[in-house]
């Protein structure tokens, strides 16, 4: 697994740019919210430490992470903001939905990147444990939500 030996809390704040300026959408699924909501407080502390004004982080919240894309799209269009951050997580059951719904997701996101000059960047975890994505939203491998900060940060500066 890709982030077995890598910890995804961990950055260096020396090569990130300065926040501040910065104003940030977040979209939160609610479904597997125990997890989602582990993400969101990453990216938000991630934020927080890079200079972020907490008044510059909007959040909105959808039912899914199907309808992540969708959230991100209206929240361009409607809001003035530099990045968006979106929050899922899609854990493998016993039918094929979980390869639908992440297929979905994964290029929805894409889509918005290809056509809107605002970055989206993509914080779903797509595990096939609940204890995978617990490991991964502030457990044993660090939280993928302050990687999705971080790489917000980032992608700003290469728009700008």
């Amino acid at each position: 697994m890709a982030t077995e030996n890598k910890n995804l809390s961990n950055y260096d704040k020396a090569t990130i740019p300065n926040a501040k300026p910065f104003r940030f959408g977040i979209v939160v699924s609610e479904w597997n919210d125990t997890i989602t909501e582990g993400l969101y407080n990453g990216a938000v502390t991630a934020l927080i430490d890079c200079g972020a004004q907490e008044e510059n982080i909007i959040r909105w919240n959808v039912p899914g992470s199907f309808e992540l894309p969708y959230g991100a799209k209206k929240m361009i269009q409607k809001t003035a903001v530099d990045a968006v951050i979106v929050i899922g997580c899609v854990i493998q059951g016993e039918t094929k939905h979980f390869d639908f719904v992440c297929e979905g997701v994964t290029q929805g996101i894409m889509h918005l990147n290809m056509n809107y000059d605002t970055p989206v960047i993509f914080c779903v975890l797509t595990d096939n444990t609940m204890q995978q994505s617990i490991d991964r939203s502030g457990g044993k491998h660090g939280n993928k939500g302050t990687e999705a900060a971080i790489a917000a940060i980032k992608m700003i500066a290469v728009g700008e």
